[in-house]
């Protein structure tokens, strides 16, 4: 940079808006695009193959089985070979995945579609926030860089059922025309990550933090504060994906509305997440990420009681939404927290063991809440979450030990560099 020209900095002086955390966060609005567009398809899909709430749960489970399969040599392969490689390797995952749902005949094909989709998001989470939490920032700054490479991802998870509304309300497409029509932005991204010559190499003696933590540092992931923290993003990961695994189906037959309008709330409270993730992020650096986690995620509880306790529709997408805005304001805290508990050169296996959990229950969610719904009706999903959420903010509050630092940062950098 030369002239009067500055990029955006922190207090201290270092790049916050860097090329690569930019190109991260379009990229992850591309690993996130199809995210949740099968789950908003559920209605026709149903129809169309004459399926049952239960098969319906087996095509929501299998991809996340599949994601649970590749989660740990994901972590090694990144380990081994660094992130933009592994990035490349998740974009086009997502590439192959979209052409095979955009051409489905019957239930597998779709399966083996939606199952490289799910695959490559536990590609993707393993290498770039490897990156972001090992190469680029500071300690103290990865909640901030986390929030704004967050808000691609919760914008790919929004657009894509959003898209399915637009796309079929307005623009008459079939339903696996939604699926090519993302497959153009795809490539533009694998273009985008081949572009970055270098990669992300900033020099880590000018950036990485020099600091202690109150428990050894070692490469050791075994220790009792991350293994109870893992079990409380399994516990919430299980009651967010029953929430959310048939929510397009509660819309159209508890609440009465079309297809094209459950698609755009079930898109919508992942598109406030554009907020949610910045905001959390800043937030959560400020107030401490375990502090903000439990706060946000009572708030969440509350919403979604209000959302289920009221019988009006209008109430209760509000209180959905508010729910939804709740949990995207805790998605940055959640993945710093997990840097501070894992050893930073075992980054790539730690976020993978992150991503784990929740990849499981959502193998496990799909089952349970077809059981459930069929059993007791659909309302009780709601009620069976909400207990399942009190048992994880309780485990968070009494098993979870954070580390602190007992000593100050390394040397400030004497410039700005940027990832070429």
């Amino acid at each position: 940079m030369s002239g009067n020209m500055k990029p955006r900095t922190d207090r201290k002086g270092t790049s916050i808006l860097r090329y690569g955390l930019l190109v991260l966060t379009m990229t992850h609005m591309l690993a996130h695009v199809f995210r949740r567009v099968h789950s908003a398809l559920f209605p026709l899909i149903r129809d169309e193959f004459n399926l049952s709430l239960g098969q319906l749960g087996i095509i929501a489970a299998v991809p996340s089985l599949c994601a649970v399969l590749i989660s740990i040599p994901t972590g090694l392969l990144t380990d081994r070979f660094g992130s933009k490689r592994m990035i490349i390797v998740s974009q086009c995952m997502v590439l192959l995945g979209g052409i095979i749902a955009s051409q489905t005949l019957n239930p597998m094909m779709l399966i083996v579609g939606i199952s490289l989709i799910s695959m490559n998001s536990t590609v993707y989470h393993a290498s770039s926030y490897s990156f972001i939490t090992n190469k680029l920032f500071r300690r103290r700054d990865v909640p901030k860089a986390i929030g704004i490479q967050d808000i691609g991802g919760n914008f790919g998870t929004a657009i894509g059922p959003i898209s399915v509304g637009i796309l079929m309300g307005l623009f008459t497409f079939g339903w696996r025309k939604v699926y090519f029509f993302w497959l153009v932005p795809i490539l533009v991204g694998i273009i985008g990550v081949l572009s970055i010559r270098t990669g992300p190499t900033e020099d880590m003696s000018e950036y990485a933090p020099v600091e202690a933590v109150s428990q050894p540092q070692s490469d050791s992931m075994f220790t009792t504060s991350l293994a109870l923290f893992l079990a409380f993003i399994a516990i919430r990961g299980l009651a967010a994906s029953m929430v959310g695994v048939f929510l397009p189906v509660y819309l159209i037959d508890e609440k009465g509305l079309n297809e094209t309008l459950s698609s755009l709330i079930y898109g919508s409270s992942a598109l406030m997440g554009m907020v949610g993730a910045p905001v959390g992020g800043f937030l959560s650096s400020r107030f401490g990420e375990k502090r903000w986690l439990l706060t946000v995620l009572s708030l969440a509880c509350v919403s979604l009681s209000l959302a289920v306790a009221v019988p009006n529709v209008i109430i209760f997408v509000t209180f959905y939404l508010s729910y939804g805005f709740c949990n995207t304001l805790t998605m940055s805290a959640r993945s710093a927290l997990m840097a501070k508990l894992s050893p930073r050169r075992r980054r790539g296996l730690g976020y993978s063991l992150y991503f784990l959990p929740s990849s499981l229950m959502g193998v496990v969610a799909p089952l349970i809440s077809a059981n459930v719904a069929d059993t007791f009706g659909m309302t009780s999903i709601f009620f069976v979450a909400l207990a399942v959420y009190l048992v994880g903010l309780a485990l968070l509050t009494l098993g979870v030990k954070v580390p602190t630092r007992v000593n100050t940062y390394a040397r400030e950098p004497s410039k700005c560099s940027r990832s070429k």
